[in-house]
């Protein structure tokens, strides 16, 4: 990633952050008095997409399986105008992804010590090409990020209808017993994605965390460290 993209994604996110360690303070008191508590993680629902300048929100929910779907405004046009082939035809050009054009859910795995599984759906009616890059998650208000837990990066995959895209995020790669307890991640499609979404994981344990390129099958996006 490279200086400037990075910069600008980690103070994204830990805007996005801050916004919610906000939100949980202000809720510590309700949640005292009603007992609420939350658990070891597990299929989850998607926080709020909260960027600087007020982009669209993330919400929704599905069941347990597949987590909770972030939703929010996406790009309307699907795979471009094209461009002229010189015999009367034109090529449709892929449209790069956005965290706005995917809806966004996660979900709890056992193998490899426990990791968290990011699902990526096109939103209706849009084609997008996810890159040849890692993913960039960072956990917490402060934009910790995850380093790759490949060796080199997977082959750009077009979301489209049933497409799905798998990554996996093991939050703690190190093996002592130091590490910061958060309950979300933050996502963007590569580095130069300007509205990361925030996602609700449950109860983790971030230190020296990894992800996985981007796969079509979910059985590839295990992190082993």
């Amino acid at each position: 990633m490279s200086g400037n993209r990075r910069k600008a994604f980690l103070v994204s996110a830990a805007l996005v952050g801050g916004a919610m360690l906000m939100t949980a303070c202000q809720d510590t008191d309700a949640a005292t008095d009603t007992g609420a508590a939350q658990s070891s993680p597990s299929a989850t629902s998607v926080g709020d997409a909260a960027t600087p300048s007020g982009s669209p929100t993330a919400s929704g929910s599905q069941g347990a399986a597949e987590g909770s779907d972030a939703t929010g405004e996406g790009t309307d046009d699907g795979a471009g105008s094209g461009v002229d082939t010189g015999n009367g035809e034109r090529e449709p050009v892929g449209q790069s992804c956005g965290a706005n054009d995917i809806s966004w859910s996660t979900r709890s795995e056992t193998q490899a010590g426990g990791y968290i599984l990011i699902i990526a759906k096109a939103k209706s009616g849009i084609t997008c090409d996810l890159p040849a890059a890692l993913p960039t998650v960072a956990f917490g208000s402060d934009g910790t990020e995850a380093g790759p837990a490949e060796q080199s990066v997977g082959a750009q995959i077009t979301l489209s209808g049933g497409t799905t895209a798998y990554a996996g995020v093991n939050p703690k790669s190190s093996g002592g017993d130091g590490g910061k307890e958060l309950n979300h991640i933050i996502v963007g499609v590569g580095d130069e994605d300007p509205n990361p979404v925030s996602l609700q994981v449950g109860t983790i344990i971030v230190d020296d965390p990894i992800v996985t390129n981007w796969h079509t099958a979910p059985a590839d996006a295990v992190p082993f460290s």
